[in-house]
């Protein structure tokens, strides 16, 4: 390897308190990691901080959130059996006005896994978790929503290799096709206190 694929090779990221502070001129500044925690991602209902929540969610039911989330791995949670878990999130209600319900739709489309010495995306399309997990924040009152309340989620787990026998699409799931086909699917149904069971148990 070279000085130069050494220099570009990936960053080397530390889990972080919040405390940090900000840097100018070799001096810590008054203002905290956690003040922009605290600016940028305080909407937890927003799409895009609750597909992180649901994740993180998912990992401490799992006793797998130890480390740091990596953004571009090929599945979101990995337990410390060494099951690797995609975590797959949708809700009803979303931060901005709504006329209807959101309609609750996942997608379970193959990827292309990451050559991470190359840096680039190679091979095949393929499922690379064993296990799904998707997630629902189910409350439909906006001003009773709160995604930390763990009583407001539902989680429905089924084995990779189910859905890859699905004969219906292949690249997106309903909730109602969930429910309606669980048998074949193998899934099951479970709050939070329940996930690391029905993971084992899809995993098998």
């Amino acid at each position: 390897m070279t000085s130069t694929q050494q220099e570009l090779g990936p960053v080397t990221v530390k889990r972080k308190n919040g405390l940090e502070t900000f840097q100018k001129d070799g001096k810590s500044q008054a203002v905290t990691l956690k003040e922009f925690w605290s600016w940028s991602t305080s909407d937890l209902v927003l799409n895009i901080t609750r597909g992180l929540l649901a994740e993180f969610i998912v990992a401490k039911a799992l006793d797998a959130a130890d480390g740091v989330r990596i953004a571009w791995d090929a599945f979101d949670v990995t337990t410390r059996k060494g099951t690797k878990v995609e975590v797959k999130s949708a809700a009803y209600l979303q931060s901005w006005e709504q006329t209807k319900f959101s309609t609750i739709q996942f997608n379970v489309e193959k990827t292309t896994p990451l050559d991470e010495e190359k840096g680039s995306y190679r091979g095949e399309p393929r499922h690379a978790a064993d296990v799904y997990v998707f997630a629902v924040l189910a409350e439909q009152n906006k001003s009773k929503v709160d995604p930390m309340n763990l009583d407001q989620w539902e989680f429905y787990v089924a084995p990779t290799k189910t859905l890859e026998k699905r004969k219906r699409s292949q690249q997106s799931i309903t909730l109602n096709s969930l429910i309606n086909e669980k048998d074949e699917l193998e899934m099951e149904k479970v709050d939070f206190s329940g996930l690391k069971k029905a993971v084992e148990r899809a995993a098998m």
